[in-house]
């Protein structure tokens, strides 16, 4: 064998060499590398327990403002947006036939008026003569024992005077018919007046009109709906709560509600109602969550989301939630001693919204806690060697 092929040899030997070598080092910087975690600390924070709830922006106090009587609808002064106050006015009917109506019951008010001034002028008429008839057939009567005259001529006076007490006794009959009459005609001009005053429709209380659902020209019928009227003050939440989350909600409860139409603002609330019959098919309560602050822009039936805050602490031990486990039925964390993890059970408390959770008991003052993606974590064993990452 010459030395060119002996070297040739020795070069393919010391090649694979190498590559094996190669190989070995990828192998124990990947597969066999101690898997990179992130560790974390116990850390005092201030944490609020929160239960979620689902719902839509409604209003307690919703009216639908209607007429009391059948019209067509001549004016319209309110749109759908407008604020409104009481009392103003909204709506006006067609009129011509009632203001007519008013016309007639206010004239037959002025004739019975008429009639009963006649009637106590004739009162008085009759209550004149029957105080002459009185005075003459007492006189005649004295004058009859006297002798100076007749018995017939007395009885004449004494006739009169009787005429004259049924006289008066008419007329009073005439006057007490004349003030039905007129009570009568009044009662009519009071409703003549109401009808015609019903063809004007205003605003029952403060609010904003939400719809607006007839227009210029439509007949309405009563009860049927002209606008649809909100109070803005009495806007809320209707969140639907999981009955299993329902320990610790209360009226009177802080809560935070979110928008859709604005997501990242929060907006205090609190608990001001709560259902007592949960729905059988999604067992879910109703918890109505009034706005702290009365929103100057709404739109019922929006979707909202509610944060009822049912318990609060001051500066407790915190861990991110994502570094909590479960094993074997047991709650803890994965503890970095030595760069290796050990499996430690711990008591949590209360669970914030932020992905916070409170450590009650467990872990000690300098613990490391290992983090790391979920699929990571899921490969995760007791005595498995770690690295740090930097």
């Amino acid at each position: 064998m010459s030395l060119i092929e002996m070297l040739i040899r020795k070069k393919k030997y010391l090649l694979w060499a190498l590559i094996i070598v190669a190989v070995a080092t990828v192998v124990k910087l990947t597969v066999l590398a101690p898997v990179r975690v992130q560790v974390v600390m116990p850390e005092k924070r201030d944490l609020s327990s929160h239960v979620y709830g689902n719902g839509t922006v409604e209003a307690k106090v919703v009216v639908g403002v209607s007429s009391k009587i059948t019209g067509r609808i001549m004016a319209l002064y309110a749109d759908q947006g407008d604020h409104v106050k009481r009392g103003q006015l909204l709506a006006r009917l067609e009129n011509d036939d009632l203001q007519q109506q008013q016309q007639q019951s206010e004239a037959g008010v002025k004739r019975s008026g008429a009639n009963l001034s006649v009637e106590t002028a004739n009162l008085q008429k009759a209550r004149a003569n029957l105080v002459l008839a009185e005075s003459n057939a007492r006189r005649f009567t004295s004058l009859l024992e006297w002798g100076t005259v007749s018995r017939q001529e007395a009885e004449q006076y004494q006739n009169a005077w009787q005429v004259a007490r049924e006289e008066v006794a008419r007329c009073q009959a005439a006057l007490e018919a004349v003030q039905m009459e007129q009570q009568a005609d009044q009662a009519g001009l009071g409703f003549a007046r109401s009808k015609v005053a019903d063809t004007r429709i205003y605003a029952p209380n403060d609010g904003i009109i939400i719809t607006r659902d007839l227009e210029k020209g439509a007949t309405v019928t009563p009860g049927s709906s002209i606008f649809t009227l909100a109070d803005p003050a009495t806007i809320w939440v209707k969140a639907n709560v999981d009955e299993s989350q329902l320990k610790g909600v209360a009226i009177g409860k802080q809560a935070v509600i979110t928008l859709r139409s604005a997501p990242g603002e929060q907006l205090p609330g609190q608990v001001a109602r709560l259902g007592r019959q949960s729905d059988r098919v999604t067992e879910e309560l109703e918890v109505d969550v009034a706005f702290k602050e009365p929103l100057t822009q709404f739109r019922l039936g929006e979707q909202s989301d509610v944060y009822i805050i049912t318990e609060t602490k001051k500066t407790v031990a915190s861990l991110p939630a994502a570094a909590i486990v479960s094993r074997d039925k047991k709650r803890g964390v994965w503890v970095v001693k030595d760069n290796r993890l050990r499996f430690r059970e711990v008591k949590i408390g209360i669970e914030d919204r932020r992905n916070l959770t409170e450590i009650v008991a467990g872990l000690e003052a300098g613990d490391r806690v290992a983090t790391a993606d979920a699929p990571e974590m899921a490969k995760f064993r007791e005595g498995m060697r770690v690295r740090i990452a930097q």
